[in-house]
């Protein structure tokens, strides 16, 4: 069944002394569970080994105690009590055939031990370079202490072999590892045997490598993470020393793994960086060395893919959020399935979990982290129910996985759009700059339901509860969305605040249906997501003058979380737009806006000729409002139950919605759990007092 375009996919790699079966390797990626949800991230792993993966790794591992990043939650391997948590995870990823992989990390530079208290210890000294900018000092390791680094390396080496890992990856890319640290004159000022030239600042990888061969490397492969490019100027790790280094310590692994320098840059979302955007940094690595390579990319196409290794660019195709979007793809492709494929958006809301140290989501499965905590998979649904028929009212992102989800559980679903798109806020905002990729969360479920025989589309349907009433479903699901407040409620204001008539005051769903002011306009930002951007970016292009004001310090604050914060800024600096930072919007005149600093309420005017507010969102939920008001009529109407989901009960991101469809399906007729939890988890175990 399989492509034969696709066959060099499925051919196996040598890595050292193991084979994995194909060339689909999952680089290590976070997943806001780490060392607090040990299990869910276990299964979550496991999932893609039934899905087909060659390779699969943990996400960062930290292995000693002296260098931890807290408040980020990651795995730990500092001692033998931890080998339990990663055994269960070794065991899940090699169920179906996977080598099992762990990523051991070092932070020095970038971890502040606010956990355990200890020194920070670091190549070089220095402040520590975190996210939340701590206000902490590393000490530069002494020569006896890099020995015992070595041997610190060595250790978790061997509890990993122990756990059952086939592979080992030692982190030195995006800034974050000590062997990066040791590479890069950005961070390695030693004037010894381990700083100045690339020789002898290779010195410390080419020592951890000999020792952990020497301990583990006649049954695992040893591979070793390195930035491609630090982009950083004349002291970074560039790509050209980087070529040096692989050429001058060709054999050193058994595996190379390249990632861009930053993790910003690696990983940045599809808005910003382009499917193999890596592909020209990468291009030529493999020629330097005997050893295979692995790159990333964000790749989705199965042909971008084989054509990778068939040029010879790469060994294996690295990906981390395609592999969340569709733990199954390998399979898929193996299957002849290309079309089932659920691709990656770019969305970066998957990365969000690890930025704020919560269970991940993402936008395209739903299913992902939740594989152990609820028992979903995200090729299979839950068997049907005792009822038959369901009503979903709304087509956005919440009503088409409800719908989709519902059908593969066997009931027959009529879905009623009140337009004549299927999509809802993501038909909408696909069209906006740099946006078109999200498109995919409609496109992949309009796919699905066209396939569905028990599933019947209604265009142009806007219902009331009355005709509701009148067709009889069992069970009727409310996903009608939401609109753009255009009266200033969000953050900084609870009430409306004052509008002058004469002034042209517009929402992000003006911008959308086609209404574009002229002049100069001033964006009000108090979202903090994408949105704001993305329309200064979009009236930019039109040939408006843009002024974008925000109450935060940041534009696009939320957007820190989804690695392109600095990106955005960047970009709308370069296209003119004026950035006001730390002022929020106290009012708006016949030909201005009444500005006010968010520390002193010092109040400025700008003159403008329109305006855009980006706020909060007002539920879309008079239907639903309307039929519980009527719930005496349920019965012989023959509705047994009627649930509001989506952005019509609490607007959120697309993959807010998409989870609510979801769980709407998962637990449509399930039992009534009372008061317990709807999910499992984890809890410390208690030492002995």
């Amino acid at each position: 069944m399989r492509d034969p375009r696709y066959d060099i996919l499925f051919e196996p790699l040598t890595i050292g002394p193991v084979t994995a079966k194909n060339r689909f390797y999952q680089v290590p990626h976070c997943n806001g569970g780490g060392y607090r949800d040990p299990s869910a991230a276990a299964a979550m792993r496991g999932i893609k080994s039934q899905g087909g993966w060659g390779v699969i790794f943990t996400e960062q591992c930290e292995m000693h105690h002296t260098s931890e990043i807290t408040p980020f939650i990651e795995l730990r391997l500092w001692e033998d009590k931890d080998i339990p948590m990663l055994a269960r995870m070794a065991d899940k990823m090699k169920e179906h055939g996977a080598l099992a992989g762990i990523q051991l990390a070092y932070s020095g530079i970038n971890g502040p031990n606010l956990y355990t208290k200890e020194v920070p210890l670091a190549v070089s000294p220095g402040p520590i370079r975190t996210f939340t900018n701590d206000p902490v000092q590393a000490r530069a390791l002494s020569k006896d202490e890099i020995r015992d680094l070595r041997r610190w390396f060595v250790n978790a080496a061997k509890r990993a072999k122990a756990a059952g890992f086939d592979l080992i990856c030692l982190y030195g890319a995006h800034g974050f590892g000590i062997f990066q640290h040791f590479l890069s004159r950005a961070t390695n000022m030693r004037d010894d045997e381990y700083g100045g030239s690339l020789e002898n600042r290779s010195r410390f990888a080419r020592e951890v490598v000999a020792d952990m061969r020497e301990a583990v490397g006649d049954t695992m492969g040893l591979t070793m993470r390195v930035s491609l490019d630090e982009t950083i100027g004349d002291l970074g790790f560039s790509n050209a020393e980087v070529r040096e280094f692989v050429e001058m310590n060709k054999d050193l692994p058994d595996l190379w793994d390249l990632a861009h320098g930053t993790w910003e840059e690696c990983s940045g979302p599809s808005r910003f960086k382009e499917e193999a955007a890596q592909e020209a940094l990468v291009r030529g690595i493999r020629e330097l060395s005997s050893k295979p390579v692995v790159g990333v990319g964000r790749f989705t196409s199965p042909d971008v893919m084989a054509r990778m290794i068939r040029q010879g660019v790469l060994d294996a195709i690295g990906c981390a959020r395609p592999s969340i979007a569709d733990p199954f793809l390998p399979k898929k492709v193996e299957e002849g399935r290309i079309e089932d494929i659920r691709e990656c958006i770019g969305c970066n809301i998957c990365i969000t979990g690890d930025m704020t140290m919560s269970i991940s989501r993402c936008t395209q499965n739903p299913t992902f982290m939740e594989e152990w905590r609820k028992g979903w998979h995200p090729e299979r649904m839950n068997a049907k129910g005792a009822s038959s028929s369901v009503l979903v009212v709304g087509a956005g992102p919440a009503g088409l996985e409800a719908t989709r989800a519902l059908a593969e559980r066997g009931y027959d679903v009529a879905l009623a759009e009140a337009g004549t798109a299927l999509g809802g806020r993501v038909a909408r905002e696909r069209l906006l700059p740099g946006l078109s990729a999200w498109g995919r969360v409609a496109d992949y479920r309009e796919y699905q339901i066209s396939q569905k025989p028990n599933v019947q589309t209604y265009f142009d349907s806007a219902l009331d509860a009355e005709s509701i009433l009148e067709f009889g479903f069992e069970h009727v699901c409310i996903a009608t969305g939401a609109k753009w407040r255009r009266d200033g409620v969000s953050r900084q204001h609870v009430v409306p605040f004052s509008i002058d008539p004469a002034m042209p005051v517009l929402t992000p769903d003006d911008l959308m249906d086609g209404q574009r002011p002229s002049g100069h306009v001033v964006i009000y930002d108090d979202d903090h997501y994408y949105m704001g951007g993305v329309l200064a970016e979009l009236l930019r292009q039109a040939g408006n003058a843009v002024t974008i004001v925000t109450p935060s310090a940041y534009l696009s604050d939320w957007t820190v979380n989804t690695l392109e914060q600095h990106t955005i800024h960047r970009r709308l600096a370069q296209m003119g737009v004026e950035i006001v930072l730390n002022r929020g919007v106290v009012g708006i005149g016949a030909d201005h806006v009444l500005s006010n600093c968010t520390y002193t309420d010092r109040q400025t005017p700008i003159v403008c000729d329109a305006v855009v507010i980006v706020g909060s969102k007002l539920e879309n939920n008079g239907i639903y409002r309307d039929l519980t008001a009527r719930k005496a009529e349920w019965a012989d109407a023959g509705i047994k139950s009627l649930r509001i989901i989506g952005d019509a009960e609490a607007p959120g991101p697309i993959a807010w919605a998409t989870y609510a469809g979801h769980r709407y399906a998962r637990e449509l007729d399930g039992e009534d759990i009372g008061d317990a939890l709807p999910f499992r988890r984890e809890i410390t175990e208690l030492a002995p007092e």
